[in-house]
C-alpha cells in the first residue's frame, strides 16, 4: 500500500526515471486490524482473546518493526460479509491498516479476502476455515494458518469411520465453512468404505436444535455430524444430551470445536467426545509458557487455536515485513513464504504456495472428570497428525498460485 499525492507526483516522476523502486514501510508505521466476532458465538473461541495473542505478538516482537511504530486496530464482524467488508475497506483506505488478521466466520473470510487481493493487503486467516481460501479463491496476499476443514474431517472423522462410525446423518450450519466442513468429511467418510444417509442444515447462530436432532436420531445413523461451531455446537451437544442420543446408541462427531467449547459444557458433558485441534497448551514447557501468559491476561481463560494461531502468524508476518522492509502484502506473504515457521505453534511449519500454512495437528479425546488434573485440563492426545498428512496435497490444489 503505497500512497503518492497528487501534489507531488509531479516532483517525484522524474526521480522515478533514475531511481529504482524502494520497499517501505507505508506512512512510516505498520498497522495490524484484528476483525472477527466479539460479541455473537464466535467470541470466546477468537474475539477479544485474538486481539490479546496479537497485542503479545507485537510486544514480543519488541513493538516496532525495523524503526517504525506498529499499531493494532479491532473490530467486532458480527458475522456479516457486508460489515466485515465495509470496516476492511475503511480500514485500507481511511486508516492506512496493512494486515488483517483472525476473520472466523468462513463468509466474511471470502468476502474479505477479495478486498484484500484487490488492494494488496496482507490477510492471515486463523478463524475461518474453508478449503476454498487456498484452492479456487486462493491469493497472492492471503496465508490459511490454523487449520481448515480438510484436516479436521482427516482428523476427527477418519478417526471416527476407523473405529466403526460408518454411517453418519450431517447436521450443518448453512454457510461457507459449514458446506466446506460436510463436504470435506463426506469425503472422509467415503473414502473409508462409509455413508452419508442424510444430511439437514441449520442458520447461523441457532438456539433450539430440537427438530435437527429429532430427525438425526431417527435416519438411525451411527454418527452425527456436527459440522457447526462455537455455540451452535455446544447447543447441539447440551440437546443431544437432554435427548439421550447417545445412550441410545448413536455418537457425537463435534468436526470443530475449541478447548473453550468443552470449558463452556463441562467434563461431565463433553467427555469421550474426540475432536482435532493445532494446538495444545500443555503439549510441552513453550506451549505452557505461552498459555500461562495468555491466561494471566485474559482472567483465567486458556487459549484455543485461533489464538495461538494469531500469535504465531502476526509474529511470522513481523518477521518477513522486517526482512524486506515492505508492507506490501503481496511482498510480506511471498516473504511468509520462503521462511520457515519454527515456534511453539508450528514445529517446522511453512506456508505453501497456495498460502497453506502446514503444520501438525492432534487428535484428541475429551477427559472424563476423573481424569482431568485441574481446570483447563480437558485432552488426552490420541495421534499426531504430521501436517503432509493434515492438510489436501497440492498434487490436488485448484489453486491458480500452484505451479
Amino acid at each position: 500500500m503505497k500512497r503518492t499525492t497528487t501534489a507531488t507526483f509531479g516532483a517525484l516522476a522524474a526521480l522515478t526515471l533514475a531511481l529504482p523502486a524502494q520497499a517501505e514501510i507505508s506512512d512510516d508505521v505498520l498497522k495490524i486490524g484484528v476483525l472477527n466476532d466479539q460479541s455473537g458465538l464466535y467470541t470466546d473461541l477468537a474475539g477479544p482473546g485474538s486481539v490479546e495473542a496479537a497485542r503479545m505478538a507485537v510486544e514480543d516482537f519488541g513493538g516496532t518493526v525495523n524503526d517504525k511504530e506498529i499499531e493494532i486496530l479491532s473490530a467486532d464482524h458480527q458475522n456479516k460479509p457486508d460489515v466485515g467488508s465495509s470496516i476492511v475497506r475503511e480500514w485500507i483506505d481511511e486508516e492506512g491498516v496493512d494486515v488483517i488478521v483472525d476473520v472466523p466466520t468462513s463468509s466474511v473470510a471470502l468476502a474479505v479476502n477479495e478486498i484484500t487481493r484487490e488492494k494488496d493487503t496482507a490477510l492471515l486467516v486463523n478463524g475461518g476455515g474453508t478449503t476454498r481460501l487456498t484452492n479456487d479463491d486462493c491469493s497472492p496476499t492471503t496465508v490459511h494458518y490454523a487449520y481448515d476443514t480438510f484436516s479436521l474431517a482427516k482428523g476427527t472423522g477418519q478417526a471416527i469411520v476407523q473405529e466403526g462410525g460408518d454411517s453418519w446423518f450431517f447436521i450443518t450450519a448453512d454457510y461457507a465453512f459449514g458446506h466446506s466442513l460436510e463436504q470435506d468429511t463426506a469425503a472422509v467418510v467415503e473414502e473409508n468404505g462409509g455413508e452419508v444417509l442424510d444430511t439437514i442444515r441449520h442458520p447461523l447462530d441457532t438456539s433450539d436444535f430440537s427438530s435437527y436432532l429429532l430427525q438425526a436420531q431417527g435416519s438411525g445413523a451411527k454418527v452425527i455430524g456436527l459440522a457447526n461451531a462455537g455455540s451452535d455446537t455446544t447447543n447441539a451437544i447440551k440437546q443431544a444430551n437432554e435427548f439421550g442420543i447417545v445412550q441410545g446408541g448413536q455418537s457425537l462427531a463435534a468436526l470443530l470445536m475449541f478447548i473453550t467449547d468443552v470449558h463452556a459444557l463441562g467434563l461431565e458433558t463433553a467427555q469421550g467426545l474426540q475432536l482435532t485441534t493445532g494446538f495444545l497448551w500443555n503439549m510441552n514447557d513453550d506451549t505452557k509458557a505461552f498459555a500461562e501468559r495468555f491466561a494471566e491476561r485474559r482472567d483465567g481463560q486458556y487459549p484455543t487455536m485461533v489464538h495461538a494461531g494469531v500469535y504465531s502468524s502476526v509474529s511470522h508476518y513481523l518477521k518477513a515485513v522486517a526482512e524486506i522492509d515492505d508492507d506490501g502484502g503481496e511482498a510480506a506473504v511471498s516473504q511468509m513464504k520462503q521462511m520457515p515457521v519454527d515456534d511453539f505453534f508450528a514445529p517446522n511449519g511453512e506456508v505453501r504456495e497456495d498460502g497453506r500454512m502446514v503444520h501438525d495437528m492432534y487428535l484428541v479425546e475429551v477427559k472424563s472428570p476423573d481424569e482431568s488434573e485441574g481446570d483447563w485440563d480437558y485432552y488426552n492426545l490420541v495421534a499426531t497428525i504430521p501436517g503432509d498428512e493434515a492438510y489436501k496435497p497440492l498434487s490436488d490444489s485448484t489453486c491458480s498460485l500452484v505451479n
